[in-house]
């Protein structure tokens, strides 16, 4: 690694520019995440409309939670092994590598599909492909953040990096079932596989800064020597332990809504590919709003966190009770805000507790905690909605969620750590 690029001369006072783009370097890494984080998302989204609509006659959604839990299995079984790689490969190539290996693999089942007709174990493999290579890149470029920008830009660019999943739900979910429609599953794989190499092409012109002026001092410069285990890390923080252990509970029940949407325009709306993509783009559009909005959201962030859970609930549980594609659509971006307000104010809280030395099995453990139960709730949701109405899912997803709010509520604040750690208010897009 070298020195860092050099930035864009600072914008008059009150006419700053946005954060990606004056730090060249960060805009490039950061536009490299929506184009991959889209990829994987247009094809969870397509190869699971496709299933539902398409391929599958019985038990769709059996088929459909089943492709979404090989999707988030590597995130979570892969964790010790991507903690060791982000800790001791140079962070640009360990992104470089994952998103061209995964434009590979798109290109390779693009081509197979195209040539004839795709069978089951194809789709599911191509999907373990891609969430490994996921599962690589998303903490990796998390640690990576402090090598990009300096420490007032912290928040910034953890907004800016968050905002990605919103994004690409948004962009993702607008192409994945139209795409499927219309040119199916090689069209999909072939626009997944443009993506991944765009990325690949986009970090490799990067220039990250070096360890030692990255700003690592982030969390604390002379704490916690590395290699230490995973189990270790999460022992030492008990605060941050508590939250994760709130949202991993409350991910049984929220992460469920992407096997919901497909089974619910089927079986109670009975439309289309566009209903899906609206509906899913709803989803985005508003975890994109909270990304952007959330650093401005008053309170402690377990206090934040707790009412956003409430509000979740209460969105995920009216299409329950209503039926409608309006309704749902709009439910669905209020469910979204919360998500992206929630995601901002945690990892920038992370950000500043946890010890620069830890970040790169930190952040490897977070990912596989909070995906943890993934899986399960795609695999159960998937198979109740074989039997039960879509919209009993979703009173189920609202209920869940209301023991997890409770209890992230009574955590109060971390025991050592001031006020003064904890998030500063920040715009996101680097204004003043």
């Amino acid at each position: 690694m070298t020195a860092p690029e050099p930035t864009l001369p600072a914008a008059p006072e009150g006419r700053r520019l946005p954060l990606v783009l004056r730090n060249r370097a960060f805009g490039a890494v950061w536009l490299g995440q929506v184009l991959t984080q889209a990829a994987v998302r247009m094809f969870q989204v397509g190869v699971s409309w496709w299933l539902v609509a398409y391929a599958v006659d019985g038990a769709p959604g059996l088929a459909s939670g089943l492709f979404m839990a090989v999707s988030t299995l590597p995130a979570v079984a892969l964790a010790p092994v991507v903690a060791r790689a982000v800790a001791r490969i140079a962070h640009r190539s360990l992104l470089r590598t994952a998103a061209g290996v995964a434009g590979i693999v798109a290109a390779a089942l693009a081509a197979w599909a195209w040539t004839s007709g795709l069978p089951l174990p194809a789709a599911y493999a191509a999907a373990l492909a891609l969430a490994t290579c996921q599962a690589f890149f998303d903490p990796c470029l998390t640690t990576s953040v402090p090598e990009l920008v300096d420490d007032e830009d912290i928040e910034t660019a953890t907004g800016f990096e968050l905002s990605t999943q919103s994004l690409a739900g948004l962009g993702g979910a607008l192409l994945g079932a139209l795409v499927v429609d219309r040119a199916g599953v090689a069209g999909l794989a072939a626009g997944c596989a443009a993506a991944y190499g765009t990325a690949a092409l986009l970090i490799a012109c990067v220039r990250f800064r070096t360890p030692a002026t990255s700003g690592a001092s982030v969390g604390d410069p002379g704490a916690a020597p590395g290699g230490r285990t995973l189990r270790r890390i999460l022992a030492e923080l008990p605060y941050v332990r508590r939250i994760l252990v709130c949202f991993t509970v409350a991910n049984l029940f929220t992460t469920a809504v992407f096997v919901v949407i497909p089974l619910y325009t089927r079986s109670v709306l009975a439309e289309g590919g566009g209903t899906v993509a609206l509906l899913e783009a709803s989803l985005g559009v508003g975890t994109l709003v909270g990304s952007f909005t959330g650093a401005r959201v008053p309170g402690r962030p377990t206090v934040t966190g707790a009412y956003c859970l409430g509000l979740m609930a209460l969105a995920l549980a009216l299409p329950g009770l209503v039926a409608g594609r309006l309704v749902f659509a709009g439910c669905l971006a209020v469910a979204g805000w919360c998500v992206g307000v929630i995601g901002v104010r945690f990892v920038a809280l992370f950000q500043r507790l946890v010890p620069a030395a830890d970040k790169p099995g930190f952040f490897a453990v977070m990912q596989a905690v909070l995906g943890a139960t993934f899986p399960v709730g795609s695999l159960l949701f998937g198979l109740a909605g074989d039997h039960v109405s879509a919209q009993t899912l979703c009173l189920v997803q609202a209920a869940g969620l209301v023991p997890a709010a409770c209890a992230l509520a009574l955590l109060g604040a971390p025991e050592s750590v001031g006020p003064a750690s904890e998030p500063r208010p920040a715009t996101v897009g680097g204004g003043r």
